[in-house]
């Protein structure tokens, strides 16, 4: 039997099978609301027989976003509009679906990627100051951030906490909360981007307290039975940045909060980053944090096949594999991943007669004549 297709429990959440669909930034939202191209761009990925699907990094506040084109759900027009895409995903798809809530600090007021990504500078169009732990601009030449105050680190705790309850009544059934790629929670857990001198910078310990505080409040803000985790950068591949020793600490005082998970990715606090790339390049951080911390962990990086991924969860090295540009390139992955591991997956009624003839087992509860 495929390991890759057991389910895994996340807290009070089953997924039917260990495939995830990582969060993608679409850069295509209206003033943070969710547009017709969500609707058909996660409908479609609905779909795919993942086992969980976990939308894009939501901003919790307008200056939280990376682009003006990112989604957010910090008001009452964002949460109708994202609201009618998920009541069109569950009217046809019992996939379960997460929301990753993020702020993007410092890398805010930026093009969209195929625009350059470039910053906006706060006096053009688009453009705004962004909000970061310390005035440390992330690239050279770059606007400096404004660095929150103790007010601003309150107002910041209270938009994750009021953007959890709103994707708590849209119905998301999981949260994962931001704290990598060089976004805001990331920020202040990198000594390379806070350089505070007060309880919120420094030492590891006051330098994780922010991210943790906000954990805390958006665990609060949601049901008990509403698993909340977490996305990390386990490393920030430079020299006197956030390391795995880091991590495997954060994951253990997250786990002491009640976090479901750590989903293990890497980088995107510097520039000076060096990142040696191959496939499954990302696994081996996943590995460690789940040998040294007794949470379930998401694998992501580089996995693209299927035997590697059912290698992945058969060796111990992560409970679930996450995918992102695999899963645009081929939106049915898990189908293809079944076929070839023996497996089956869930699949709408409508597509059952396109199951090929040596993979009649293929569709789970498959009941369907044809005149």
């Amino acid at each position: 039997m495929s390991r890759l297709f057991e389910p895994l429990q996340l807290g009070a959440l089953r997924l039917p099978n260990r495939i995830v669909i990582a969060p993608m930034c679409q850069y295509s939202a209206d003033e943070g609301s969710a547009t017709d191209w969500h609707l058909i761009h996660l409908g479609h990925l609905a779909l795919s027989g993942a086992g969980l699907l976990i939308v894009e990094a939501t901003a919790v506040s307008d200056v939280g976003r990376i682009t003006t084109g990112d989604l957010g759900l910090y008001s009452d027009d964002n949460e109708r509009a994202l609201a009618r895409v998920v009541g069109a995903i569950r009217a046809h798809s019992t996939i379960p679906l997460a929301l990753q809530l993020a702020h993007a600090g410092r890398k805010g007021s930026s093009r969209a990627p195929w625009e350059g990504g470039q910053q906006v500078p706060p006096d053009e169009p688009g453009g705004w100051v962004a909000e970061a732990p310390s005035a440390l601009p992330h690239g050279a030449g770059e606007q400096p951030p404004a660095a929150l105050d103790a007010d601003g680190l309150a107002r910041v705790r209270g938009q994750f906490a009021e953007a959890a309850r709103r994707a708590a009544r849209i119905g998301f059934e999981g949260i994962e909360l931001h704290f990598a790629h060089g976004y805001l929670l990331h920020e202040f857990l990198s000594p390379l981007a806070n350089q505070r001198t007060d309880a919120y910078g420094g030492s590891l310990a006051n330098r994780m307290r922010f991210p943790l505080e906000v954990f805390d409040a958006v665990r609060d803000a949601v049901p008990a039975d509403l698993p909340v985790w977490v996305r990390i950068s386990a490393t920030d591949w430079v020299p006197g940045g956030w390391d795995v020793p880091d991590s495997i600490v954060l994951a253990r005082e997250l786990k002491a909060r009640g976090c479901a998970a750590i989903h293990a990715s890497s980088g995107g606090v510097s520039p000076q980053q060096k990142i040696t790339l191959g496939p499954g390049y990302q696994v081996p951080f996943a590995e460690r944090i789940r040998a040294e911390v007794d949470l379930p962990v998401v694998a992501v990086g580089l996995v693209t096949e299927p035997a590697q991924a059912e290698a992945i969860i058969a060796r111990g090295q992560a409970d679930a594999v996450a995918l992102a540009r695999a899963m645009l390139y081929d939106p049915r992955w898990p189908w293809h991943a079944a076929a070839e591991l023996g497996a089956q997956v869930q699949a709408p009624r409508q597509y059952w007669r396109s199951q090929p003839r040596e993979h009649k087992d293929l569709f789970a509860g498959l009941s369907f004549g044809q005149r």
